[in-house]
């Protein structure tokens, strides 16, 4: 259908044009999009390589061993599920085959950098079919390893699943691997933001001390839209049918026939990560967001935890009395595309936060360095200036109806066009892969 191309090359002149600063987000290389668009999505392959349910799988059955077998490679783990749809599937995956419904778990808060997996409470299946202990920040955005060792210890939970969406600075996986080793928990470790950082070594790995690991595999890894989740010696050690449970919570437990054509783009990935060029870059990532960290405190700018060890930057607005919303619409108004975000203790609800998130994995990808990073800063802080005057509704009832005039408001204001231009130019000059 001519209208579906016609949107697809919106969607690829919007990318290419427009600076793609959510950390969660990356550019796939030409290779993993074509493995992703290949004619391995017509085949259904339910079941495991050499095990499978239907015929005609010799194929998918070399691809999905190949991916296995590079990811325990370079992971250093003992076993590796690649079917995972994604990774709220493969956290789901793993409690389910480790923690009976209505046993505690325990996770990092949704507002203090944590996942809605790990146990968010009430709207989540992770905090509504188990108990769900949540631990926070100190008001400076940084964890209390105390807390967590004594919130533990109270309520010991059967599994602790720690990872980050939101939290710029890196975790104590030694730390947390005692924790759980203390209470006698399973400790399984969502580096999905991480994962590619991980393999580039900028960033620890989990490995020698979590039972197991998940993953997303596009972020920093750069792959299609999948995950993994990863059984390690530790792991196999505190149960040895560990990887076989994982294996059936997978397939059949919560999900049908794999998807081949991403297990394919998620073998590419991994081949490209093995590389010089991979590590190279995923130094560069983190190089960026500290060069562009200290811009924006620079200008003048309040960062939760005062800086970044990843990828990642999370600007609390609440000292110029901002909102995340009125931010993160306004800079995508100039082509710049953050997204909103809670920050610790934060008393507006999450679809009002008082915070933005963003980060350098895409930018990195397309080149860019220190002084790419300087200007992205001076945009960013410019666009910030723009709407400091700009105050979102306390009653709940009038937020929406004001975000729908602002969006209008803003849309005819020829300030962002002018910065939205100069956004234009820059990615010009740094061609998507």
């Amino acid at each position: 259908m001519e209208k579906v191309i016609d949107l697809i090359r919106a969607e690829n002149k919007r990318q290419e044009e427009t600076l793609m600063m959510i950390p969660s987000e990356n550019y796939a290389s030409q290779a993993v999009r074509e493995a992703v668009g290949s004619v391995l999505m017509n085949k259904y392959s339910e079941g495991y390589p050499e095990k499978r349910y239907y015929q005609g799988n010799k194929v998918a059955d070399e691809i999905e061993s190949m991916a296995i077998e590079k990811a325990k490679k370079l992971f250093k783990v003992e076993h590796v599920n690649v079917q995972p749809y994604s990774g709220s599937p493969a956290n789901a995956e793993v409690l389910f085959a480790l923690v009976n419904p209505g046993e505690t778990i325990m996770g990092l808060k949704l507002s203090s950098g944590g996942h809605l997996t790990h146990g968010h409470p009430d709207i989540t299946f992770s905090g509504k079919f188990y108990k769900s202990v949540q631990f926070g920040t100190k008001d400076d955005g940084i964890i209390d390893y105390k807390e967590v060792r004594s919130l533990a210890k109270k309520h010991k939970p059967k599994l602790m699943i720690i990872g980050t969406t939101a939290y710029p600075l890196i975790l104590d996986w030694k730390k947390l691997g005692e924790i759980a080793d203390e209470i006698g928990a399973w400790f399984v470790a969502d580096i999905s933001h991480v994962s590619g950082l991980v393999l580039a070594g900028v960033y620890p790995s989990p490995v020698p001390f979590a039972h197991v690991v998940t993953t997303t595999t596009h972020k920093t890894l750069r792959g299609p839209r999948g995950a993994m989740i990863m059984v390690t010696k530790k792991g196999m050690k505190k149960d040895s049918d560990t990887s076989s449970k994982i294996d059936r919570a997978v397939f059949p437990g919560l999900q049908g026939g794999p998807h081949n054509n991403t297990t394919a783009g998620i073998l590419q990935a991994l081949v490209e990560a093995e590389s010089d060029k991979f590590k190279k870059y995923g130094k560069q990532i983190v190089t960026n967001a500290k060069n562009l960290a200290s811009e924006l405190k620079k200008g003048g700018l309040t960062l939760v935890t005062g800086s970044t060890e990843c990828h990642l930057i999370v600007v609390d607005l609440r000292p110029i009395g901002l909102s995340g919303n009125i931010v993160a619409e306004a800079l995508e108004e100039a082509g710049i595309i953050v997204n909103r975000n809670s920050v610790p203790n934060d008393s507006s609800p999450p679809f009002y936060p008082s915070g933005i998130r963003l980060g350098t994995p895409g930018v990195t990808t397309r080149g860019m360095e220190k002084t790419q990073m300087k200007v992205i800063a001076d945009l960013i802080l410019k666009v910030i200036n723009h709407v400091k005057d700009e105050k979102l509704p306390k009653e709940k009832d009038k937020k929406s109806e004001f975000m729908k005039k602002y969006r209008i408001k803003i849309r005819k204001d020829k300030f962002f066009k002018t910065i939205a231009s100069e956004v234009k130019s820059l990615c010009s000059k740094f061609p998507m892969p």
